[in-house]
C-alpha cells in the first residue's frame, strides 16, 4: 500500500514524513527528488504473535509512504508546477498536511482556505486528464455510428459524466459509481477520487488545548467534503520519532500524549482505504496480511500464496481474542474456538486462518 504527502509549501509536510518514517529526510522547499519510506504498521495483536511463537520469520504489513517533491521554482512560491503530483498519482491515499500555525511572518493560519486550494488542484489535475483522453476517444470514434455502443462509447459516456463533476467543483470520490466504471478508469489515477485524511499540523503549545477557531473552520469543511481531519503538531512527532524507543513513551506522557501521532494516522489511513487485518502464523513464520473489508476468504487464499486458492479445501479460523484469551492455537481449537469455513466465509479483522488445501 502507498500512500502520498502533499500540501502547500510550509505546511509541514517534511516534517510529518520525518514523523512518520522515523528517519531524517532533508528539508527541500523548492523542489527535488521526492522522499520514500517504508513503514511497519503498528500491530498489538501482531507483536503478541511474535512473542508467543518465536517463529523463524516475522513479518508486518507495511505501509510506503511517498511526500511529494513540488516541481516549484523559488520565484514561483505559492503557485504549482504542472506536474506537481507527478509523485504520488500512483498511491492508494493522501495525507494532505495544512498549516494550523501561524506563518514565518507571524501570517495567521487559514487551514480550511489551503485545503480547499489543494482541493481545486486535484480537480485542475483531474480535469487535465480527462480532457485529454476524450480528445484522443473522439478521434477514434470518428466515423461510429451515433446509436453504437462500444467500450469506447462507454468510457467516452463515463468521462463526459466525469468531466461535468470535476467543472461543478466536485472531488470524484464523491462519485457513486458501479463496480464495472471503476474498472474502466482504474488506469487515470484520479487525483481528487482518491481516500483523503486531512492532517491540521498544529503549534507544540497548542496540544491539549481546545481546537482553535482555524481548526474548527477546517473542520466544518472537512465535513462538508466527506474527509477526515487529524490535528497533530509535526515537529513534536518528529522529535519524539528521533529519541529512543525507551524514551519515547516518556516523553509523550510529558505531552499529554497516549501514542505517537504516526500511529493514529497509519490506522485511519486503514480506515479510510477500508482495509482490515488477518494473520497466517507458525514457527515458520508470523505474518500480517492487509486486505479489503468484506473480502471471501478464498481471496484471502490467494493474497497468502496462488496454491492455496487453486487447491482450496477448508480454512480453520480463529478471531485473534479467542487464541489470545485460549493462550494460543491449539489450546483455542481444544476449547472449540477455532472454526472450519467454506470459501464463502467472508474474512474478519483479527482472525487468524490456516487454509487447508490439495493441489
Amino acid at each position: 500500500m502507498k500512500v502520498g504527502i502533499v500540501g502547500l509549501q510550509q505546511a509541514g509536510k517534511t516534517t510529518l514524513f520525518r514523523a512518520i518514517t522515523q528517519g531524517k529526510a532533508p528539508i527541500d522547499e523548492y523542489g527535488g527528488k521526492p522522499n520514500v519510506g517504508v513503514v511497519a504498521v503498528p500491530d498489538a495483536r501482531f507483536d503478541w504473535q511474535v512473542e508467543n511463537i518465536s517463529p523463524k520469520k516475522a513479518t508486518p504489513a507495511t505501509i510506503e509512504f511517498i511526500e511529494g517533491a513540488a516541481k516549484i521554482g523559488e520565484d514561483q512560491r505559492g503557485r504549482f508546477g504542472s506536474d506537481f503530483f507527478q509523485d504520488v498519482r500512483a498511491v492508494d491515499a493522501l495525507l494532505h498536511v495544512v498549516r494550523a500555525f501561524p506563518g514565518p511572518l507571524g501570517e495567521p493560519p487559514t487551514p480550511d482556505k489551503d485545503a480547499r486550494a489543494l482541493a481545486e488542484e486535484l480537480i485542475l489535475a483531474d480535469l487535465q486528464s480527462v480532457e485529454t483522453r476524450l480528445a484522443r476517444v473522439e478521434k477514434s470514434l470518428h466515423g461510429t455510428k451515433k446509436d453504437a455502443t462500444t467500450p469506447l462509447t462507454m468510457e467516452r459516456d463515463l468521462l463526459l459524466e466525469i468531466k461535468d463533476a470535476l467543472e461543478s467543483g466536485r472531488l470524484l470520490k464523491a462519485l457513486s459509481l458501479t463496480p464495472d466504471q471503476e474498472k474502466l478508469i482504474r488506469g487515470y489515477d484520479f487525483m481528487s477520487q482518491k481516500p483523503q485524511i486531512i492532517v491540521a499540523n498544529i503549534p507544540e503549545e497548542e496540544i491539549g488545548e481546545p481546537e482553535s477557531a482555524s481548526v474548527k473552520e477546517l473542520r466544518a469543511y472537512a465535513q462538508e467534503a466527506g474527509i477526515l481531519v487529524t490535528v497533530l503538531s509535526a515537529k513534536v512527532e518528529a522529535e519524539v520519532a528521533e529519541l529512543p524507543q525507551d524514551e519515547q513513551k516518556e516523553y509523550l506522557e510529558a505531552m499529554g500524549l497516549s501514542e505517537p501521532a504516526r500511529d493514529r494516522l497509519i490506522h485511519e489511513t486503514y480506515g479510510a482505504l477500508g482495509l482490515i487485518v488477518f494473520y497466517t502464523a507458525g514457527e515458520p513464520e508470523v505474518r500480517s496480511h492487509s486486505i479489503p473489508e468484506g473480502t471471501q476468504v478464498i481471496d484471502a487464499a490467494a493474497k497468502i500464496h496462488t496454491d492455496l486458492a487453486r487447491g482450496f479445501i477448508r480454512a480453520e479460523v480463529g478471531h485473534f481474542e479467542d487464541v489470545r484469551a485460549a493462550g494460543g492455537w491449539e489450546e483455542a481449537k481444544r476449547a472449540g474456538k477455532v472454526e472450519l469455513h467454506t470459501r464463502e466465509y467472508v474474512v474478519q479483522d483479527g482472525d487468524i486462518i490456516y487454509i487447508r488445501f490439495k493441489v
